[in-house]
């Protein structure tokens, strides 16, 4: 899962979307920097994508890539799944998506007050100024969204962009895959937080 999908499914508080958010630029051992909510969605972000790169239906989805570009097919998926759950929001979420986004963007800029890793405090600017969340809702912001993060591979950047065709290619059966896949996620991430609930403090 990418940005939309990680704040979609802690959209419970403030603290929780910053922690999905930071799962993708915290490292491990500076997850205890944070407060307790903050920690436990940084958690729950690392085992939504263990789920994810692990389901039969994202595997299925893997397989449908060329072989020359299948290696950055969990990539793809990602910033894919992004645009899916975006064009379908309104049967996901009660609550509008720019409503949540614009609510995101906003606990972001007050938590900003905190240390907040290096390569987020960079991304930061432009991810506001330039609406990354937003832009997924068009097939152009998921090309956008691969061409920022191919300049991050050290190498074969090229390869991750021309998957690009294979998305395209298969829209429909990865749309659909992801419609079929989306809801079990959801179960599963209630599970965890019910689970973390119930433990003894």
């Amino acid at each position: 899962m990418n940005y939309l999908a990680h704040i979609y499914l802690a959209q419970h508080s403030d603290k929780a979307m910053l922690g999905a958010l930071l799962g993708d630029f915290v490292k491990l051992k500076d997850t205890a920097l944070y407060h307790p909510e903050i920690q436990a969605d940084i958690q729950i972000h690392r085992q939504v994508d263990s789920y994810t790169d692990s389901h039969p239906i994202v595997l299925q989805a893997k397989a449908l890539f060329q072989d020359q570009h299948r290696r950055y097919a969990g990539i793809l998926l990602d910033i894919f799944y992004d645009h899916v759950l975006s064009q379908h929001w309104p049967q996901a979420s009660p609550v509008a998506r720019h409503e949540l986004i614009q609510r995101f963007y906003g606990a972001l800029q007050e938590q900003s007050k905190i240390v907040l890793p290096d390569n987020l405090q960079a991304a930061l600017p432009r991810m506001l100024s330039q609406d990354w969340l937003g832009s997924y809702h068009e097939f152009d912001g998921v090309r956008i969204a691969v061409a920022r993060t191919s300049q991050r591979l050290s190498k074969n950047g090229d390869l991750l962009r021309a998957g690009l065709g294979d998305l395209l290619s298969n829209y429909d059966a990865l749309s659909k895959g992801f419609l079929e896949f989306f809801p079990e996620l959801v179960q599963y991430v209630a599970e965890q937080r019910e689970q973390k609930l119930s433990l003894p403090a």
